[in-house]
């Protein structure tokens, strides 16, 4: 049930987001540019429109399909029945999204847990969770290897070197949690950073020995460089890992709580929509610049908006036993959740 008394999806109406958006799709983090955006509005209101205290807003989101409910709800115009006009650009990472949000860049921002709960212990900021987005399901979240390498098992990677998509994220975080799990020594592993459409080709070069990828670059790094999974690090202790949200300044979202409630309303629409394979399949064509086919193979994570805090909890939990918070963190007080506002 949704709110308001909305109990189905509005008809679709035409996708709105522009050619060059199309074309770049996720792939412009390759260059390292890292932004594409949804419309291109030359007007910044600040205002609202009566119903919201600022009706233009910027969500910053690292390249990845989690993001395609926000993209449903721009094309499906639910962010604009919540009066609400969102520009949509792309970084290359959860932390590059964090400090764009944090140095007034950027007023929502989706980025994995790790980078946005690091920031907010480590940096001082004051860093609310407004909508959850998604959770690992089985086979999203994968190492891959190069095919008929040495690197046959999760058993061979002790002293390998490994390609994530940055350093103290989730990536590593969850690379380490699976070598643990496995009896193997994580400490002896280097991690390499890059971007998520660089891995696979990295990975089948001999550049790094393994890779942490996901999708669509799991299935696309199979098909252009043969790449092959060696494991699925969301299993055991991390199954259904909650991986990414979107959050915003405290001060934000004190100021501008109709704001952030239009927001919460329209992804949670989005979000229902995304349970329909139909649905998401057009929309990482279009965000990913693929074609039909390789989206009907792409497997999905986990898609949530709504915000449970035990859930949640597992994350800094995580993050204290590797290290990457000195104590822990009680994730409830960072939660917002919707209101009826």
């Amino acid at each position: 049930m949704l709110r308001h008394g909305t109990t189905t999806r509005k008809k679709s109406r035409p996708h709105r987001l522009a050619t060059a958006v199309v074309t770049a799709g996720l792939l412009a983090s390759v260059s390292g540019c890292g932004l594409l955006s949804g419309e291109e509005d030359t007007a910044e209101s600040q205002g609202g429109n009566g119903s919201v205290e600022k009706s233009t807003i910027t969500v910053a989101h690292l390249p990845s399909i989690d993001v395609a409910p926000l993209y449903i709800a721009k094309n499906e115009g639910y962010f604009e029945d919540e009066g609400l006009n969102v520009k949509i650009e792309q970084v290359a990472s959860g932390q590059a999204a964090t400090q764009k949000m944090i140095g007034g860049d950027a007023d929502i921002v989706q980025s994995s847990y790790v980078p946005f709960l690091l920031a907010h212990k480590g940096s001082g900021a004051d860093l609310k969770i407004i909508s959850d987005a998604v959770s690992a399901a089985p086979d999203t979240f994968v190492l891959v290897a190069k095919k008929g390498g040495d690197v046959k098992s999760i058993d061979d990677l002790e002293g390998k070197k490994i390609a994530v998509s940055a350093l103290k994220t989730i990536s590593d975080t969850m690379v380490m949690s699976a070598m643990k799990t496995n009896g193997l020594d994580y400490r002896s592993v280097e991690f390499v950073q890059m971007s998520f459409p660089d891995i696979p080709s990295a990975v089948a070069k001999g550049q790094v020995d393994a890779g942490l990828v996901i999708e669509p670059f799991l299935t696309m790094g199979a098909e252009e460089y043969g790449v092959t999974p060696i494991a699925d690090v969301a299993t055991g202790p991390t199954k259904d890992f909650p991986l990414a949200g979107y959050g915003a300044l405290a001060d934000f979202v004190e100021k501008n709580p109709k704001t952030v409630a239009a927001f919460q309303r329209a992804m949670e629409r989005a979000t229902e929509d995304a349970q329909d394979r139909a649905v998401i399949e057009p929309v990482i064509q279009e965000t990913a610049g693929i074609d039909a086919t390789t989206a009907s193979l792409v497997k999905l994570p986990n898609f949530h908006a709504s915000l449970d805090a035990s859930r949640l909890q597992r994350v800094p939990d995580l993050m204290v036993e590797f290290g990457l918070l000195d104590e822990k963190l009680d994730i409830a007080p960072m939660i917002v959740q919707p209101s009826a506002t």
